[in-house]
């Protein structure tokens, strides 16, 4: 991706890559909001490259008179410069492309916590809806942002807040991507382009629940639920109208070969296999080990329903299953232990793995631990011991590069579809931009007829017309308020039906505002003004 234009400075001090950007060509500001005490000038350009794109990150400088004034201050008195563009959709996050597990494990936010902290991401200032997307793989917040600068600025520091991981420390790993780009990524996610295992239909299945989670929630808004309603529908598209998803491997399926990979070839089918946690991801885990050949998995749950229900569903294994009081004792007799829970605290640490005897001398006396639970389910430090080999989601590359070429022409069979379905949304979205305007416009007209209307029947008098005749003049009066409408209304439409662009159609919509005195930005900037006003204040 080329440079954006205009003059390029470095960053002083960036000796690091740091967050990568795509700047959207229907924003006209893409940066990352950022304190940029040090520097010489009050503005200075950097650029910040990383493995997907290159961009000019713009980062201003605050003046000791803005620190002084509060941030709720700042948001009433900036009615002017936010009606100067519509409100941003952006994307910040990490993934397993961008961050280590360490990182992302403290950034994690339970599906049972999404709507908490949906509502308090749209308690920010400058958010109006907001989003979690939180797996094993990736953290990512999606947001409708009333000022884009300041909105990523909040989230940015609403992530620090909640992780304990400082804002500089986040930029390192941290993406933001704005309007299309943001878009674009999120149907890339639903589809499998972005997942570490190309094509996996897990990530599909997480996305769908954003939104059940979200229905619940106010911060859900039009504009994020239409996206990721879209985006699912994109998800469905490439699996279905491309072989994508043929030989498509999961994070579990991944971690199976990865076991197997670091077994001796000649006694892997003997190792004695533990599996901790019977949820989709243990589920899964169980159905590859049966399909490679193991013929009997302990199986560490909870409960013992889930169980059950996946020995009745897989017959060609035998399934133990054991409390998760007999975790340890299983552990001790297990040579490979899959852990894939929701606990936030780990379930192994070094002195409980220290304690357990050596794995069987047919595979090595060492025993693997593979890890595909965020945060982790085995403590960091169990990988200092001899006895004990540690694999997390992160080690999973080294299964899915085998197939890189194959991905990556996979990957460009869906990236049509994924066009089609961004330009559908963002007909969508860019149609909402004139909405107010139309309205406001068939109001002003209609109150104009109306009073036109009632002037003319009182001049001829009531006892002259019939019920007929009124009804005839009435029908009149709108007929001619139709036809004067229909071209302005016209050149209003921005559904992607015609050849005009977003930047035309909303000129023609600036000139209907200053033209009929409609003050509709206003109108709506200071609607969400008050808003967002009131709700901080409450």
């Amino acid at each position: 991706m080329a440079a954006a234009s205009g003059v390029v400075v470095p960053l002083a001090g960036a000796g690091k890559v740091g967050p990568f950007l795509r700047r959207s060509s229907s924003s006209r500001l893409s940066s990352v909001p950022g304190n940029s005490t040090g520097l010489a000038a009050s503005r200075r350009l950097a650029i910040r490259r990383s493995p997907r794109c290159e961009v000019r990150v713009d980062l201003e400088e605050k003046s000791s008179s803005a620190s002084s004034v509060s941030a709720l201050e700042q948001f009433k008195i900036s009615t002017d410069r936010y009606m100067k563009e519509r409100s941003s959709i952006a994307v910040i996050g990490l993934s397993v492309h961008t961050a280590p597990v360490e990182m992302r494990e403290k950034l994690a936010v339970p599906e049972a916590q999404w709507p908490r902290a949906i509502g308090e991401l749209c308690c920010l200032n400058h958010i109006e809806e907001a989003a979690v997307l939180s797996t094993c793989n990736r953290m990512e917040i999606y947001v409708v942002a009333l000022s884009w600068n300041r909105g990523i600025r909040e989230v940015m520091d609403w992530m620090a807040k909640t992780s304990g991981i400082s804002v500089e420390e986040l930029r390192e790993h941290l993406f933001v991507l704005r309007d299309s780009d943001a878009t674009r990524h999120l149907f890339e996610v639903s589809a499998g382009l972005d997942s570490l295992v190309l094509g996996e239909g897990q990530i599909l299945a997480q996305v769908k629940q954003v939104v059940r989670v979200g229905q619940g929630s106010k911060g859900l808004g039009k504009n994020i639920d239409r996206m990721f309603k879209d985006a699912i529908t994109a998800g469905k598209r490439v699996r279905s109208e491309t072989n994508i998803a043929s030989g498509a491997v999961s994070v579990s399926s991944a971690a199976v070969e990865l076991a197997l990979m670091k077994l001796p070839k000649s006694h892997s089918s003997s190792a004695r296999m533990l599996v901790i946690g019977a949820g989709k991801m243990g589920k899964l885990v169980i159905k590859h080990l049966a399909a490679k050949g193991c013929k009997t998995v302990v199986v560490v749950n909870r409960s013992v329903e889930r169980v059950d229900a996946i020995r009745e569903e897989l017959k060609d294994i035998e399934i133990i299953y054991r409390p998760f009081s007999e975790m340890l004792s299983s552990a001790a007799e297990a040579d490979v232990v899959f852990t894939s829970t929701a606990s936030e605290a780990p379930l192994f640490l070094k002195e409980q793995v220290e304690a357990l005897p050596p794995a069987n001398e047919e595979v090595g006396g060492v025993r693997l631990f593979v890890d595909i639970s965020v945060p982790r389910n085995v403590g960091s430090c169990v990988a200092n011991l001899e006895q004990a080999r540690v694999y997390n989601v992160d080690d999973l590359k080294e299964v899915v590069e085998a197939n890189k070429e194959d991905r990556l022409r996979k990957a460009m069979e869906a990236q049509s579809i994924i066009t089609q379905e961004l330009n559908r949304f963002s007909a969508w979205r860019d149609s909402l931009e004139t909405v107010p305007t139309i309205k406001k416009l068939r109001s002003y007209a209609d109150r104009v007829r109306a009073s036109e209307l009632e002037k003319c029947l009182q001049k001829i008098g009531d006892e002259a017309l019939t019920k007929k005749m009124k009804k005839a003049i009435e029908e009149l009066s709108t007929g001619i308020v139709n036809k004067l409408l229909h071209g302005p209304l016209q050149h209003l439409r921005c559904d992607g039906t015609d050849s005009r662009t977003l930047d035309e159609t909303l000129e023609n919509m600036h000139a209907l505002n200053r033209m009929f005195s409609l003050d509709t930005e206003k109108a709506i900037v200071e609607q969400k003004i008050k808003a967002k006003v009131e709700k901080t204040q409450g």
